[in-house]
């Protein structure tokens, strides 16, 4: 398994080494002693969750509020998407920066996202599952929602045809707006 940093600080992306033969493949996909040994902390899985995404679906960007915070390691177990990550953390030196990646269930390719960091993907093929292991369970109005189509952020997102949103991620506030509610975490250079 290799894990490599991310402009991100804190964020990383895991690709695991795949065994291959005529049966088909076998992967690790989490080893928490490895990405542990990255973090310098523990990861404890609270909570798993799943999405199913036609091609096309554009869900987030989003995060949770400090506290209760929310860690996630996201695998894409059937299908592809495109993955993006925002620093949404107050003073880090990425802050605003986002990075970008394809996650793939061939690949077997996951993303570990740290606490303020928001997540969004584009489907890129229909029935596109995810998996969502996360560092605490869901704890309802704490999750912080920026629209993935914010002209400020950016975002290389490359659809060919209008996105499939939900009206929340459409509505949602853009970064500047969500600043100046004063909702956002802040960042904390022990903690990446």
């Amino acid at each position: 398994m290799h894990i490599a940093a991310t402009a991100i600080p804190g964020a990383f992306v895991v690709t695991p080494r795949l065994l291959a033969d005529e049966r088909g493949s076998f992967h690790e996909g989490l080893r928490a002693d490895k990405l542990e040994r990255v973090l310098g902390e523990p990861f404890v899985p609270r909570q798993v969750s799943y999405s199913v995404s036609r091609r096309g679906t554009l869900r987030g960007i989003h995060t949770v509020a400090l506290p209760p915070g929310q860690a996630k390691y996201v695998t894409c177990v059937q299908g592809a998407l495109r993955d993006v990550i925002v620093d949404l953390r107050i003073g880090s030196p990425a802050f605003g920066r986002h990075h970008v990646c394809t996650l793939d269930a061939e690949s077997g390719r996951s993303l570990y996202i740290p606490e303020g960091v928001g997540h969004g993907f584009l489907a890129l093929a229909d029935d596109t599952r995810i998996c969502y292991v996360m560092s605490t369970v869901y704890a309802p109005g704490t999750q912080i929602d920026i629209n993935p189509l914010d002209p400020e952020l950016g975002l290389p997102w490359a659809y060919s045809e209008p996105p499939l949103m939900s009206e929340k991620d459409a509505g949602a506030r853009s970064l500047a707006e969500t600043v100046a509610a004063g909702v956002l975490p802040h960042w904390n250079k022990a903690d990446s």
